[in-house]
């Protein structure tokens, strides 16, 4: 079984105790990702579907659109590398635009922000569906409740549950999503929910694989929204078992328990 923390003693210290705990850290490790044996970028990420996650990183940054020129992946854990291979050309010279992300894949190209999208995997969702996605999403999460240091995203489709990833880094955890879907492990027609915050880049790469309802337990910033009004998504915010705020295209949620 994969370790994915590291136990540490600690000093609890309040105005009536004091004493030793231990506690439990997450593993973070820094990644190289190569494209067709090119070193293309870094970035530090929780161990664990690191497949998904070297293809994700590339189709953010740009270097392929099209799932169908992806081949297979590579990894070499002991000098912590990630290798793509597809049928593509390395690609140069883009306008790249530093993100409010971090870990190293905040980075996207000015033209995806300038280009038209494709259309959306058209999918409708039921709000009692919603409820189930949202809570199967917060239990699986056991490494956020053990440690308080990951984000979770998962993809519903078919009405289960069908992805499920962790990570340091929200737009990793979002990257390993959007890999697996260009990998064939999912349909892009159903719903993606991270505990991060939904920014320009989060609905950007989500839009791109054409994913039509992306939801988030935090918020989006005005740049996100503009993303998703552009290419259609149902965009929900402050997604709670109980509740959802629908920022946009409210018409893919049906409610069922009126």
């Amino acid at each position: 079984m994969l370790t994915l923390t590291l136990k540490h003693r600690t000093q609890l210290k309040s105005p009536n105790t004091e004493e030793e705990r231990e506690e439990e850290v997450i593993l973070e490790r820094p990644y190289r990702i190569y494209l067709n044996e090119e070193p293309v970028g870094s970035s530090m990420v929780l161990p664990t579907g690191l497949e998904e996650f070297g293809v994700g990183f590339l189709f953010a940054q740009g270097y392929f659109d099209n799932p169908t020129v992806f081949k297979e992946v590579r990894l070499c854990h002991e000098k912590g590398s990630i290798f793509v291979y597809a049928d593509v050309e390395k690609i140069e010279g883009k306008d790249l635009i530093v993100t409010s992300g971090c870990g190293g894949t905040g980075k996207i190209s000015r033209e995806f922000l300038e280009k038209e999208f494709s259309p959306l995997a058209e999918w409708r969702m039921k709000l009692s569906e919603v409820r189930e996605f949202i809570l199967k999403v917060l239990k699986k999460s056991d490494l956020g409740l053990r440690t308080h240091c990951v984000h979770a995203c998962g993809y519903w489709e078919n009405g289960r549950l069908s992805l499920f990833y962790e990570d340091v880094g929200r737009h990793n955890a979002v990257d390993k999503v959007v890999g697996a879907i260009l990998m064939g492990k999912a349909s892009p027609k159903g719903a993606i929910y991270t505990t991060g915050r939904l920014t320009s880049d989060m609905v950007l790469k989500c839009a791109r694989v054409g994913i039509p309802i992306v939801m988030s337990r935090t918020a989006t910033s005005s740049l996100g929204l503009e993303i998703a009004k552009k290419a259609g998504i149902t965009l929900i915010c402050y997604a709670r078992p109980e509740r959802i705020n629908i920022f946009n295209a409210p018409e893919r949620i049906i409610n069922d328990l009126v």
